[in-house]
């Protein structure tokens, strides 16, 4: 009788490439709802064109690399790149914008630097960075956030704007600055912060204010993400205790120029970055240790760039700045081998 002689590591993970990615678009889907809710068929519109585009251009990326078009489609990486992407633009944004921000996001930071595993930096926040540098306008044409019947554009509507079919909409008619934005161009004109809240429904109305839910359905989905051990705990607490700790600090010390804690936790990307953008694997931290000094800088960063810096909301360069930084930060915190000294090349 023969027995089959197998070599360590004897562990076995259920956990593909293919179902962390089915299970981390699963988690997506009650943000996605209450922010389609809230902003309309632009939402989806924007979701759509992202994966088809996010698809066709790995595809064609892999036949010129001359690499297995179908094994690497379906691991469905570039699905998660394509959503994550879209929920970071304005409903009703051009078609052929969102074509650019991927471009940047599947060849430029992705498929270039090798495919899958390879990219220092995470695709989706390259794209939207390309995007917020190069259109400024287009990226901040926020519709009003109103109940989905009470949308002003239906969905053939939706699909003529998006798609330039001789409709041009008065958009300072039907566009609103983001919570952030708002309170971050009213203390730049010497408004207080309070006199801010009360003139802005939706940020004197906790209930009325559409970040607010979406950032806690997004929460959800990154909660569940974190009981099925899809992703770590340290990087989203590491994040969120950081910008939680300065917004504190600072908002205790000036009430009337620095905005409420609750205000940078539940608006903009806070919660889908902590829990779906800052986690990638291939990008973030391995250490256990790096991954809470790199959530800990992004939530540093965000905070410094959204009072000082010039963007309102700040995730996307929060995120590739410690991309930058994941190699040293790995290289510093590797654990030590048992049985050994931990010893680190200076």
């Amino acid at each position: 009788m023969q027995f089959k002689i197998r070599t360590s590591p004897f562990f076995n993970s259920s956990n593909s490439v293919r179902s962390i990615m089915l299970q981390v678009l699963l988690a997506l889907i009650p943000g996605t709802l209450v922010m389609t809710y809230f902003f309309g068929w632009g939402i989806l519109f924007n979701i759509v064109l992202s994966v088809f585009f996010a698809v066709s251009l790995e595809a064609l990326a892999l036949l010129i690399r001359k690499r297995p078009v179908l094994v690497f489609l379906g691991d469905f990486s570039a699905i998660v790149t394509g959503w994550l992407f879209a929920l970071s633009l304005p409903p009703l944004i051009p078609w052929w914008i969102v074509l650019v921000g991927i471009f940047f996001a599947i060849i430029i930071a992705k498929q270039l630097y090798g495919g899958l595993g390879y990219n220092p930096f995470n695709p989706a926040m390259v794209g939207f960075a390309v995007l917020i540098i190069s259109f400024p306008l287009e990226m901040g044409l926020w519709l009003k956030a109103t109940s989905f019947a009470e949308q002003s554009f239906g969905f053939i509507d939706s699909l003529r704007i998006v798609f330039g079919a001789n409709m041009s909409p008065d958009w300072d008619a039907i566009t609103m600055p983001t919570p952030l934005d708002a309170v971050k161009t009213g203390l730049l004109t010497g408004m207080d912060y309070t006199e801010i809240v009360r003139k802005s429904r939706y940020l004197s109305d906790s209930f009325s204010n559409t970040w607010m839910w979406s950032g806690l359905a997004f929460a959800a989905g990154g909660i569940w993400l974190l009981y099925k051990k899809i992703i770590h705990w340290q990087i989203p607490v590491a994040l969120l205790l950081s910008l939680l700790f300065f917004s504190v600090v600072f908002h205790l010390y000036s009430p009337q120029h620095y905005a409420s804690p609750v205000l940078h936790m539940l608006s903009g990307a806070t919660m889908l970055g902590a829990f779906f953008i800052a986690t990638d694997p291939v990008s973030a931290s391995t250490t256990p240790l790096g991954k809470l000094i790199y959530g800990a800088g992004i939530g540093v960063f965000i905070y410094i760039i959204r009072v000082w810096g010039s963007y309102p909301d700040a995730m996307a360069f929060s995120v590739l700045i410690m991309n930058m930084a994941v190699p040293m930060i790995d290289y510093y915190t590797q654990p030590r081998v048992l049985g050994h000294k931990r010893k680190v090349d200076l």
